[in-house]
């Protein structure tokens, strides 16, 4: 017996040096292997963010870090290309965990996302990053460059939502199942004329319809109550209750008259939320579909949240887009969902009867505008 014991022991003293042994090798490799070397534009393939925006978000973040005294512990700036790497690809294993530049074992570099992702979604950060117009100056100034870029008057935002998928919740998995048939976050964003997002509410499960995501929202009591002195409006498509704060296509027209010539105005404006949405996926593939996040609800509706403010700060930066395959872009369209139309029927009357004559005023608008230019 005292033989067998020693031979137990032996081996588990040779596991525990292995096991070091290969914690040394990790940290040798970090050591040696400096990503902030590799050029520019692999790094920003690589990272999404440049060099400069990595330095500047890790300042922005270090003040919320919790002290640590131990050596062996990573540097902000490792944990940031971690969580970024983890954004980029949606994977572990690439270009993250144990590949040259980073060496950290799976179960850390699941602590550091999650970290990572706590650190962008505080109030703070969010609120500096993701800015719906407040004032009337900056309201103004999104309508005007909408109207610059597009030539629709009033619209202060695009509206849409889109599906996030994330494994089966342990718990309210109804809430997440959607007509699909996989569990997702139904994520609704707004959009300004230059594809940043103002606003993104990822707190919904994928069974809920985005109208009930917006009508239950805090922006559409905000808007409602501007609407009676300021003729603003978000562009959302036919799955949202026309209203005078919310203009939506005119189905069925003629072709060749006023109401076909609003709706193709709108559809051309509306375009550039669904155009985000794509460069957000593109840049940030953990959110694709067939992906899937591994976390429960609350987790990646903060990863969402934290995406959201990572891209702003690449298109505020000007920083090159990655485009999505034909294979992936084709995929993310199958999977995505595709509401009918809104019934009129079932919308409030005064609020419908609101919406109509604003939207007949905006259709002669741009009727009487095109005309002057011809």
């Amino acid at each position: 017996m005292s033989d067998e014991g020693e031979i137990l022991e032996f081996l588990e003293m040779d596991a525990m040096y292995e096991a070091e042994q290969r914690k040394i090798k990790r940290r040798r490799l970090r050591d040696q292997s400096n990503p902030f070397d590799i050029d520019d534009e692999q790094f920003i393939k690589r990272y999404r963010l440049s060099k400069s925006l990595v330095y500047s978000l890790c300042d922005e973040l270090r003040p919320h870090m919790a002290g640590s005294s131990k050596s062996t512990d990573l540097t902000l700036e490792t944990k940031v290309l971690v969580a970024l790497s983890f954004f980029a690809t949606g994977s572990y294993q690439r270009p993250i965990g144990d590949i040259a530049g980073h060496s950290i074992a799976q179960p850390t570099v699941s602590i550091i996302i999650k970290q990572i992702t706590k650190l962008l979604n505080l109030p703070e950060i969010q609120a500096k990053y993701i800015k719906f117009p407040r004032t009337s100056e900056e309201r103004r100034a999104n309508i005007i460059r909408f109207y610059n870029k597009f030539g629709m008057p009033g619209v202060l935002g695009c509206i849409d939502c889109t599906h996030v998928a994330i494994v089966r919740p342990t718990e309210n998995e109804e809430r997440y199942y959607c007509r699909k048939q996989y569990h997702s976050l139904n994520v609704q964003l707004i959009s300004n004329a230059d594809m940043e997002i103002i606003s993104v509410d990822a707190s919904y499960g994928g069974a809920t319809h985005d109208s009930f995501i917006w009508t239950n929202h805090p922006l559409r009591q905000h808007l409602e109550q501007l609407s009676r002195n300021e003729s603003i409006w978000l562009l959302g498509d036919s799955g949202y209750a026309l209203r005078k704060y919310m203009m939506t296509p005119i189905t069925n027209t003629v072709p060749g008259s006023q109401e076909a010539h609003y709706t193709s105005v709108h559809v051309r404006t509306r375009n550039v939320i669904e155009r985000t949405i794509g460069l957000l996926k593109a840049r940030f593939r953990c959110l694709l579909v067939h992906r899937v996040l591994h976390y429960a609800p609350e987790v990646a509706a903060s990863i969402v949240n934290a995406c959201v403010v990572l891209h702003n700060m690449t298109v505020k930066s000007n920083i090159p887009a990655p485009t999505l395959t034909d294979e992936d872009a084709t995929s993310e369209g199958t999977m995505q969902l595709h509401h009918a139309h809104h019934d009129l029927s079932q919308s409030s009357s005064v609020e419908l009867n609101e919406g109509l004559a604003a939207r007949r005023a905006l259709v002669s608008r741009l009727w009487s505008s095109r005309a002057s230019t011809n």
